[in-house]
């Protein structure tokens, strides 16, 4: 066996997940192999996730998790869960754009497929764009507190008081500063060793 061989049926395996026949012809259930057919408003309508009304989502909740009572879960995986459904509206909306030509009963078959095999797909799909999400939202966030400090910052240095208070202050500092200077300069040009010696002659 090639080492194609093992790559080419893990291709035809996840293919057969990713898609269902139907009347003799391939429809994917995956809603990103229809990629190359979004315009950039549709790409981003799929991706993120809070496209479509609270409503819609919680009367399709049973739909897609038969098994779940959704009183029992906490606030995250509620939403978790919420952002799949969404992913599986948006999904059967995509195919029925695509293959206009399926039937209820086809489009059943399809609904079936998808809550069996690309639930989990879905999910983790889900998370990363929370996670990514987060991130934006934190860059974002400090962006804005780098730029209110900035301009706080401005603010403060072009107030008149603060030129008042602020002159004196480097005043006394260079002051300090240069009177440092000068002793260090005395000392050094006029040193212990010499005038002793000065006064050892004088007497």
């Amino acid at each position: 066996m090639t080492a194609a061989q093992p790559q080419d049926f893990q291709l035809q395996r996840r293919l057969q997940q990713d898609s269902i026949r139907l009347a003799g012809k391939t429809v994917y259930i995956n809603p990103f192999l229809y990629w190359r057919r979004f315009d950039s408003n549709t790409d981003r309508w799929l991706r993120e996730p809070g496209q479509l009304g609270e409503d819609q989502i919680k009367l399709n909740r049973g739909r897609f998790y038969p098994e779940l009572d959704w009183n029992f879960l906490d606030e995250d995986e509620r939403l978790l869960k919420d952002a799949a459904v969404e992913m599986f509206l948006k999904s059967l909306d995509l195919i029925t754009t695509f293959h206009p030509e399926l039937n209820a009963g086809q489009l059943l078959e399809v609904e079936r497929k998808m809550a069996i095999t690309k639930k989990r797909a879905f999910e983790r799909w889900v998370e990363k764009s929370f996670r990514r999400r987060l991130k934006e939202e934190s860059r974002e966030r400090k962006r804005i507190e780098a730029e209110r400090l900035w301009r706080s910052w401005r603010e403060w240095v072009s107030l008149e008081t603060t030129h008042q208070a602020v002159v004196p202050f480097f005043a006394i500092i260079f002051l300090v500063g240069f009177g440092g200077w000068s002793m260090g300069v005395s000392s050094v040009s006029c040193p212990p060793s010499l005038m002793s010696m000065d006064q050892s002659v004088v007497r």
